[in-house]
């Protein structure tokens, strides 16, 4: 297939996603109903909650301004705005395409090439799906393989990227590369991959803390739609972030992402309709958020001084 019929395939498939969502909560819930439990919420809970989002963004925001600090020294702000408006386009886009803005962004505000920003951002994806499935092991082992277990096996799971380092680093620095402009190519892309212990440690601190504090947040608006257990809660929002990895997704994720959290929450025994509700204000909450970050950046310089003139 053509990739732009391909790509009009995947809108097409996001669009009708995000309609099915609309009409199937209107069927079975009603989207008035679904909105009232906002309207009983506490405003000093929810305002906090959405300032701890706005800090992961933050550490999110830090890890890039880290790993390229030799071109981001000084301009943070930028980073920020940068990072914001990224993940506003990753989250509004179908099909994962709103990644496509980190490599143009980076060029536009650092004029890092794609050859140093597209591996960043791969390396940036798989420490945010490790860390993922880590907190999911956490919460999920002991009923996966028996009481007390959790702790051994996300431990082990996470030592995969400490022995990935030692086993790959090492010979990534002594790759033999072809001669002319591929090699020239290949060894730039290598060397925007953390080839260093400590940035390699801190970009995986960062992805740490962040992920750590944004589940917590969203399970606990998550149980504000429902009655569940801690587990449960964290169950739901790590399977509806897990499914950003499908190859199709909704525009704004609307009905992949329920589905996922629908789907973790029906073992724990919660109705389907109770669950598609929550999810569905859960999912409320994050574009809300976004949208506002975004809406923020706009406020942060995009460049340096100089180059306005000042």
């Amino acid at each position: 297939m053509h990739p732009r019929h391909k790509a009009l395939l995947k809108t097409a498939i996001g669009l009708a996603l995000l309609v099915g969502l609309i009409v199937l909560v209107e069927r079975v819930i009603g989207w008035a109903a679904l909105l009232a439990p906002w309207r009983t919420l506490q405003p000093t809970p929810l305002a906090a909650a959405i300032i701890l989002v706005f800090f992961t963004y933050g550490l999110r925001a830090l890890r890039v301004h880290d790993y390229f600090r030799a071109d981001t020294h000084g301009r943070f702000a930028t980073v920020l705005r940068l990072s914001l408006q990224h993940n506003l386009l990753n989250n509004l886009l179908p099909a994962r395409s709103g990644e496509l803005s980190f490599p143009v962004l980076m060029s536009h505000h650092f004029t890092i090439p794609p050859l140093r920003s597209v591996p960043a951002l791969l390396w940036f994806r798989l420490l945010d799906l490790h860390t993922l499935l880590a907190f999911g092991l956490l919460v999920t082992g002991d009923a996966l393989l028996g009481p007390g277990w959790a702790w051994p096996l996300t431990i082990g799971w996470m030592l995969l990227p400490w022995l990935g380092f030692h086993i790959f680093a090492p010979r990534l620095t002594r790759w033999q590369l072809p001669e002319g402009r591929l090699g020239a190519l290949l060894h730039q892309a290598a060397q925007a991959l953390p080839l260093d212990a400590p940035l390699f440690w801190r970009s995986w601190l960062w992805t740490l803390l962040s992920w750590g504090i944004k589940l917590a947040v969203f399970a606990w608006i998550l149980g504000l739609f429902a009655s569940m257990g801690t587990v449960a809660a964290w169950v739901g929002v790590i399977a509806g972030d897990l499914t950003s990895v499908l190859p199709l997704h909704g525009v704004a994720g609307a009905g992949t992402y329920e589905a996922g959290v629908v789907a973790a929450l029906l073992p724990f025994g919660i109705d389907a309709k109770i669950a598609l509700q929550a999810a569905v204000n859960l999912h409320l909450f994050i574009l809300g958020s976004t949208l506002l970050a975004g809406l923020l950046s706009l406020g942060l310089p995009a460049r340096r001084p100089a180059d306005n003139g000042e």
